[in-house]
Parts: C-alpha cells; sequence; structure tokens
C-alpha cells in the first residue's frame, strides 16, 4: 500500500482544487479596489470633516468641476457608481447648496447638474489638497514608472469598458 504525500495528504485536496483557489491578495481588481478605497479615503478624511463631503459626494463634485451641466444619469456612467450612492450624493450637495439643478432648454425633462458658487469654492478649495496627495503617491515611482502605469491603466480601463459594452459571456467555461 502506497502512502500519500504532500499537501493531498494532510488537506484531502487534490492539486486541481487548489488552482481554483483565489489568492485575493494577488487578485488585481482586488488590490486596484483597495489602493483606490485608501487612496480617496485618506483624501476625504482630509475634507470630509471640513466641508461635510463624502466620497461620494466629493467624486459628483470633481466631475461637475471638469465636466458642468451633467444629468445624474450621465454621473452615474461617468463614475462607474450605482444609481442609490449618485442620487444621495447629489441630494446632499442640494441640501448644502453646493449644487444647482437647472431644467434643459431643450428636453425640459432632462435637469442638468452645476457646482454652485459656493460648490466651486469648496471644490477650488479641494483640488490642490488632491493634487497634492496625488502627487505624493506618485513621487514612490519612477517618470519611467508613471508612464508605463498611465499605459497599462489606459489598456485596463480600454479592455474593461469593452466588457461593459459587450459582457464576459465569451470568457466563461
Amino acid at each position: 500500500m502506497s502512502e500519500t504525500k504532500g499537501p493531498e495528504a494532510t488537506t484531502g485536496e487534490s492539486p486541481e482544487s487548489r488552482t481554483a483557489e483565489l489568492r485575493l491578495e494577488k487578485f488585481l481588481p482586488y488590490r486596484l479596489s483597495v489602493l483606490s478605497n485608501r487612496v480617496s479615503n485618506a483624501i476625504a478624511g482630509a475634507y470630509g470633516a471640513k466641508f461635510g463631503l463624502t466620497l461620494p459626494a466629493w467624486r459628483v463634485m470633481a466631475i461637475l468641476g471638469r465636466y458642468p451641466g451633467l444629468s445624474a444619469a450621465e454621473l452615474v456612467e461617468q463614475t462607474a457608481m450605482d444609481k442609490v450612492a449618485i442620487s444621495r450624493a447629489v441630494s446632499a450637495l442640494l441640501k448644502s447648496e453646493y449644487l444647482e439643478r437647472k431644467e434643459d432648454q431643450v428636453d425640459r425633462r432632462r435637469q442638468m447638474l452645476y457646482l454652485s458658487e459656493s460648490g466651486k469654492g469648496v471644490y477650488n478649495r479641494i483640488v490642490p489638497l488632491a493634487k497634492r496627495y496625488e502627487n505624493d503617491l506618485m513621487a514612490s515611482l519612477t517618470e519611467e514608472e508613471r508612464v508605463q502605469l498611465d499605459v497599462i491603466l489606459e489598456k485596463l480601463m480600454s479592455r474593461a469598458l469593452e466588457w461593459g459594452m459587450h459582457g464576459l459571456a465569451s470568457h466563461e467555461d
């Protein structure tokens, strides 16, 4: 009678079942999410209490600071955040008077969102802070690594957008 040696002997797992294991700490989507959350939460901590903004609210303000006049649906598309988070952020920003809502003159059903004067003031105070955090984070990379990172992120974003348009069905068994 031969003895089974190796990990299978103690775990009862075959080599095939171990290959299906997901090492979350090495799984790219998880790592990108954790990195994004850590960086975003650090920046949000710096402005959140001072201006009463949540992370989703700041993201809405950041998008509208760059692209004024978007609808809530367009904000969902731009940020890749869910509708509920955008809706809550927009409601809070309207209540705090950081946003204004205007009816589209062409399509009266469409409500366009803009930063108010107060919202522009907050935006203009937070942007330099956010850029300082970004610069500090990027200082850990060489210039060549920064260029490579940008190229890599563009490629990954392009692929993720393809998945959004075509789905992932072709990747399933």
